[in-house]
């Protein structure tokens, strides 16, 4: 086992959108894990849109990150050092001290995970919390339907992928994605997605229309902005709409001009719900049971996007708000 353990540290606190000045790179020496410990050698870690929230000193429902200390999220990888019970050197880890080559970690903080079941890396997306976001938000959040029209922004990505996925495979009548490139439209329609559009093409709003002319029943939002207002006015009475995320405001310094027509929940009764995954972990036995069933019968797929080094990771983190990724953005380690 090596000695030298590097780590990304926040080194500022970005305004507007992140650069590489708001990152560090430090080396320490690896730990040693104490009664009820063990020390993780990562092989991959997650870096999630979430994480540019995390970045400001902010009250939210996760704490920000601290200035001058390592940054954290989803990682897998090999236990190489166990004082706890039910976990030794050698078994392979699900945890949450990402960014960093070595990990030190109570064990009650690691799931062990098998390898020969899935790629390790599914356990960062597809049969991770990723996957679960996109199982919970659209058929508990959202409650849809057989038979309903659904839409999905930013559907080329880690989750939007999967809800389309999911959603046809539940019964959906028709499903449209949108997203940011030509190729990225092109892998959504071979994902099975009804129809899909580039939204710098013209107008989220027309491009909706276009592609859903009879309206939307659920909406997937991971985008906010003109993608939540183009929803809105697309979605039929008691429409509903599962808020994940809002990237197209992550990085902005004044207050958004979008939504502008929130007046028609009225009318429409429609319901927007913001949610957050770890409110649904009673279905993460369903959850992996039916993912898993899809996947072995090849009827569900996911894409990966890797960069490898750790040294890497603020650049990976910084293609993913520009939306260089096709599905997961994952780092090698």
């Amino acid at each position: 086992m090596s000695t030298r353990n590097r780590e990304i540290h926040l080194a500022s606190r970005p305004q507007g959108w992140p650069t590489a000045d708001n990152f560090r790179l430090v080396e320490t020496g690896v730990p040693t894990p104490g009664p009820g410990q063990i020390v993780v050698r990562n092989r991959y870690v997650s870096v999630d849109p979430y994480m540019r929230g995390r970045m400001n000193d902010v009250k939210s429902y996760v704490p920000p990150f601290a200035l001058d200390a390592p940054l954290d999220g989803g990682a897998v990888g090999e236990v190489v050092a166990s004082e706890a019970e039910g976990l030794r050197p050698g078994d392979t880890v699900l945890h949450g001290l990402g960014w960093r080559e070595y990990a030190l970690l109570d064990a009650r903080a690691a799931r062990k995970v098998d390898p020969d079941l899935a790629p390790v890396t599914a356990y960062l997306s597809v049969l991770g919390m990723t996957g679960l976001t996109a199982y919970a938000g659209l058929l508990e959040v959202a409650g849809m339907k057989p038979g309903e029209t659904v839409f999905v922004s930013a559907a080329a990505g880690a989750v939007g992928s999967l809800v389309g996925q999911i959603a046809k495979l539940r019964g959906a009548a028709h499903v449209v994605g949108s997203a940011g490139s030509a190729a990225k439209v092109e892998r959504l329609r071979a994902l099975g997605f009804d129809a899909a559009f580039d939204y710098h093409d013209g107008p989220v709003r027309d491009s909706l229309k276009a592609a859903a002319p009879d309206g939307v029943d659920v909406y997937f939002d991971n985008v906010g902005g003109d993608h939540l207002e183009a929803a809105i006015s697309a979605m039929k009475v008691h429409g509903r709409a599962a808020i994940c995320g809002m990237i197209a405001q992550y990085n902005d310094t004044e207050p958004p001009a979008a939504p502008r027509n929130l007046a028609l929940l009225i009318g429409k009764r429609l319901t927007l719900r913001g949610f957050l995954v770890g409110d649904h972990g009673h279905l993460r036995d369903e959850f992996v049971r039916e993912m898993s069933g899809w996947l072995r019968d090849g009827k569900l797929s996911y894409d990966e996007t890797v960069v490898d080094g750790i040294e890497n990771a603020p650049e990976a983190f910084l293609g993913l708000l520009r939306g260089e990724n096709l599905g997961k953005m994952l780092v090698r380690v």
